[in-house]
């Protein structure tokens, strides 16, 4: 059995080994990439004397990421964050897991570097974003099996999301639905199903026409029933006629544009198989123990994102009870460190030692709250030792107020990742 594996830029040399922590903190130190010198700062705790970087260390600009990390999903962190670290502390076939998968950044661009993608989440839609994308298949295949279903059939409907679709469209939608549904329960659904299901539920709603729906918020945050007719009312809109079929290839070929037919290749599954779990982060039991080189991930935030509510109806279009995913919702400080105190000790579990954890947090509540100070001595608590914290910093160069509200008055400004390791 073979999986297949993609190369994200396979002609660029990669690194034979991987750094030190001595060897990456010393280039940390020494970066100047975009035209600016690292600044190093105390972390605030004085019980965790620390180094802070202060730098642009990856942009947006940087490089063109890969066309096919372009679904969309809530409060997640572009492909260049994880590149940074995976290409200096792992190499080719290493381990690298996300714990907090979401739309799977890290896992995707792992695959792409020829590392070995294992992810978590406890919402079983990541599994449905994430696993196709490694596994691509062609615009052909994905056209041939298109054209061969029946979206116009009667089917009984749901009228209250007419206030996102037209008529004809939501008549498609739901015999997509139907069909994909059904494969899935009796257990035909194969990879370009799978790769359907993923483009359409990522095309629901959006706010162009790329979508199947009438103006709305971005398709990472599906608005209630109520709150769009309110849109539709304000901005004097009915839902227009859309294609779904069209709406896919078009998002398929967007997606694959950037594929080349050396780019998929067959490799052994012991070289890059991906391990994809649905469940909670703290219990993982089917990661091996000692298996994983490098974490990297973004957990959720203090009581910034309402994951169940932002994801309603791509749960409703993929048989999920949206009320029976259990997504830590945390208001308190203290409960969110003792969340991810207990998410640490399953880190610590399945970590080679040595391995290292890239924990990328933000500032919350006016700034008021800086993640990383909760952090540190979570993953002190859980046996972890933290190395360092970076701050990739493209907006501000004031680095004198990194720790000030001054600069975060609207959340999170830059990147802030803590650096831990096991022994």
């Amino acid at each position: 059995m073979t999986t297949r594996q993609l190369e994200l830029f396979a002609h660029e040399a990669d690194r034979q080994e991987s750094l030190t922590i001595a060897e990456f903190a010393a280039e940390i130190e020494d970066f100047t990439d975009f035209g600016k010198a690292t600044q190093v700062l105390d972390f605030p705790d004085g019980d965790f004397p620390i180094p802070l970087y202060v730098n642009e260390f990856w942009t947006s600009k940087q490089r063109a990421a890969h066309s096919i990390h372009e679904v969309s999903y809530r409060a997640c962190f572009k492909p260049q964050l994880p590149r940074f670290f995976i290409e200096r502390l792992t190499r080719r076939g290493d381990v690298v897991y996300d714990p907090f998968m979401g739309r799977g950044t890290t896992v995707v661009e792992a695959a792409l570097m020829g590392r070995r993608p294992f992810g978590c989440d406890i919402n079983p839609l990541s599994r449905i974003l994430v696993l196709p994308r490694l596994s691509p298949p062609s615009p052909t295949e994905v056209t041939e099996r298109l054209a061969i279903l029946d979206l116009e059939k009667p089917v009984e409907t749901w009228e209250d999301l007419l206030v996102f679709y037209h008529p004809k469209t939501l008549l498609q939608i739901l015999n997509l639905r139907n069909y994909l549904l059904a494969r899935q329960s009796d257990g035909s659904l194969d990879r370009v199903d799978s790769w359907i299901q993923m483009v359409a539920t990522n095309r629901l709603t959006g706010h162009s026409r790329g979508f199947f729906s009438v103006y709305t918020l971005p398709p990472n945050q599906a608005v209630s029933i109520d709150a769009q007719r309110k849109i539709n009312e304000k901005r004097e809109q009915v839902p227009p006629e859309r294609d779904v079929k069209e709406i896919i290839l078009r998002k398929t070929r967007s997606l694959l544009c950037k594929l080349q037919e050396n780019d998929v290749h067959d490799v052994p599954d012991t070289a890059c198989a991906p391990l994809i779990v649905t469940g909670s982060s703290d219990q993982t039991p089917d990661i091996p123990s000692d298996s994983v080189t490098l974490v990297v991930t973004s957990p959720p935030f203090l009581d910034t994102v309402d994951y169940q509510a932002d994801n309603w109806l791509r749960c409703w279009f993929n048989g999920i009870d949206v009320k029976e995913v259990c997504i830590w919702q945390l208001k308190k400080p203290e409960d969110w460190r003792a969340a991810m105190t207990r998410t640490f000790r399953e880190l610590h579990r399945v970590l080679v030692p040595g391995g290292l954890v890239a924990f990328e947090v933000g500032e919350v509540r006016n700034g008021k709250v800086l993640l990383e100070t909760l952090v540190v001595p979570a993953a002190a608590d859980a046996g972890l030792v933290p190395l360092m914290v970076l701050v990739n910093d493209q907006i501000f160069t004031k680095t004198s107020n990194c720790w000030g509200v001054e600069n975060l008055k609207r959340g999170t400004n830059t990147n802030r990742i803590v650096l831990i390791g096991k022994q």
